[in-house]
């Protein structure tokens, strides 16, 4: 099994009257195919992981490679076609755009791409089993509705890697176990690997490993 992705020796700080450090000398290897969850406290540096994981923030000291790739040196432009083809990102608050049908959200990051996206999405909700929603709008769904279109969207463009941040926070315990679900699929059936964070021990418990986090370490 090959590393998927690598911190390496990875520190977060922001600027400020006193300065934040959100990490702290981070190492870990997350391999491929692997369903890791990122546990801890508020504040203890979770979603400052992912963050890093996904290219929408960079560290202030330390490496990132995702899939053998040095993400710390890329232009803000090489970044944005890495998010968009590489990764995909599943939030606690689901994301959607108001104004666009569930097929519609399901597409966005291919039409983004200009690549074709109507059969992948309709393909995508009937796997996570919304087919007869795809003309829906957002708000005419449930939480864990939303939750399942948000992760067809993150699914989209076929990545190699899902971030989850929080993806059952916002959910009841039915809704979020479902959710729980179709994440633990996706290794076997998408060949993707898959990072969560989350503060919740019984969704921490459904990943294939966990790993701990306080102030910004490995515990």
């Amino acid at each position: 099994m090959g590393v998927a992705v690598a911190f390496e020796n990875v520190s977060k700080s922001y600027p400020g009257a006193e300065e934040t450090r959100a990490l702290d000398g981070v190492s870990l290897e997350v391999g491929a195919g692997e369903f890791v969850a990122v546990a801890g406290p508020s504040g203890c540096g979770k979603s400052t992981l992912l963050h890093l994981a996904g290219g929408i923030d960079v560290p202030t000291g330390g490496r990132v490679l995702v899939g053998g790739r040095d993400l710390t040196g890329l232009s803000d432009q090489a970044l944005t076609v890495f998010r968009r083809r590489r990764v995909g990102t599943v939030f606690q608050f689901f994301n959607l755009i108001p104004a666009l049908s569930v097929r519609e959200n399901v597409e966005l990051p291919l039409a983004l791409d200009g690549r074709p996206g109507t059969a992948r999405a309709r393909e995508l909700l009937a796997r996570v089993g919304l087919s007869e929603k795809e003309d829906a709008f957002p708000y005419e769904l449930s939480g864990g509705q939303m939750q399942r279109v948000a992760l067809a969207r993150a699914l989209s463009a076929g990545p190699e890697l899902v971030l989850a941040d929080e993806p059952t926070g916002n959910l009841d315990s039915v809704s979020g176990a479902a959710v729980l679900d179709l994440l633990g699929s996706l290794p076997a059936r998408e060949g993707v690997t898959v990072l969560m964070a989350t503060h919740s021990e019984e969704a921490a418990r459904r990943a294939g490993r966990v790993v701990r986090l306080r102030d910004g370490r490995i515990a």
